[in-house]
């Protein structure tokens, strides 16, 4: 894994929330608003492009934490912007803090953490998982 990112640094991704973000369950709908889940799945997605930028052609990140404080509604329509900041890399850990806004309106925040493994590691790995019953 390449170290070349420095500490604090921040990345920015959007999304705009659709209907298959809102909170639903077994096909019904809770609630008209952007999910915990999908809020989760972008906050990962953000955090990740740091993972993109340092891992080196045989490794990928795995996700191994993450944490969402879910603070305030996102509509469908409404434009989400994610903000990720680099909170450390040591070794082969990832680790970042991220907040959600719609506008100025903050949204969401946690954590995410990423570890940076040799892709034949992880194949590996995962054949023995399918393998024990």
């Amino acid at each position: 894994m390449r170290n070349h990112i420095p500490v604090g640094e921040s990345i920015q991704t959007s999304f705009v929330v659709g209907p298959e973000d809102t909170a639903s369950f077994g096909g019904v709908e809770v609630h008209p608003v952007c999910s915990t889940f999908a809020m989760a799945r972008e906050a990962e997605w953000a955090c990740r492009q740091f993972v993109l930028k340092l891992r080196e052609e045989h490794e990928e990140g795995i996700g191994n934490g993450l944490t969402i404080e879910h603070k305030a509604p996102a509509l469908i329509g409404q434009r989400v912007e994610v903000h990720a900041t680099l909170v450390s890399c040591r070794k082969n850990d990832v680790l970042c803090n991220w907040e959600a806004y719609a506008g100025l309106r903050l949204l969401a925040k946690g954590t995410c953490s990423q570890k940076v493994l040799d892709r034949g590691l992880l194949k590996e790995h995962f054949a023995r998982i399918q393998e024990t019953p």
